[in-house]
């Protein structure tokens, strides 16, 4: 079943019981002991929080972090958040892409949380015809259009994966977000 299948379920699931929903990765690891102070506080300011993401969207972008389909990094002063790398602690490598708690336009899926009356508020649901690849970037995409802010929270965290960008998966995963978004 599909990443965006499941959160979806989660979503119907807590339909009448408001909540927070953290959709993460699981190859996810949180070393914050202030963790869900960090989440509560990004979402005092935010409609939904990530802990990496880019403060403009550009057409035919292909991640949040990079700015065309030759997977050319953006520009640092559109970057924001930091994520650890490995798959133990100490981690193997700390990305900094900017400073966090800023408002951006895409998020990294590896975590996104927001309340549940946001998310059924505004309708907004994971389109299932992303299993994993582009999920993030068609929620964020409704999301803009919906009018739901996001932004990034300092996080501490590994994350084990860093993308498999290029992959036959991937490439299907773009070709569909594209055909949808015309761009």
């Amino acid at each position: 079943m599909g990443l965006s299948k499941v959160y979806n379920q989660a979503i119907d699931y807590c339909n009448k019981e408001p909540c927070i929903f953290i959709f993460a990765h699981d190859d996810l690891f949180i070393l914050d002991f202030y963790w869900v102070t960090s989440i509560f506080s990004g979402l005092q300011q935010f409609g939904i929080v990530g802990c990496a993401g880019n403060r403009s969207r550009q057409p035919f972008q292909p991640s949040w972090a990079f700015k065309n389909d030759r997977l050319e990094w953006d520009a640092p002063e559109n970057l924001s958040g930091i994520v650890g790398h490995g798959s133990s602690f100490p981690m193997d490598g700390l990305s900094i892409f900017g400073p966090p708690l800023q408002e951006v336009k895409l998020l990294d899926g590896l975590l996104l949380a927001a309340y549940s009356k946001t998310l059924i508020k505004n309708n907004l649901r994971f389109d299932e015809q992303f299993e994993f690849h582009f999920y993030d970037m068609d929620f964020c995409r409704q999301a803009e259009i919906r009018g739901v802010t996001m932004g990034t929270i300092p996080l501490s965290l590994i994350h084990q994966s860093g993308g498999n960008f290029s992959s036959d998966s991937w490439k299907q995963g773009y070709q569909k977000y594209i055909e949808k978004w015309k761009e």
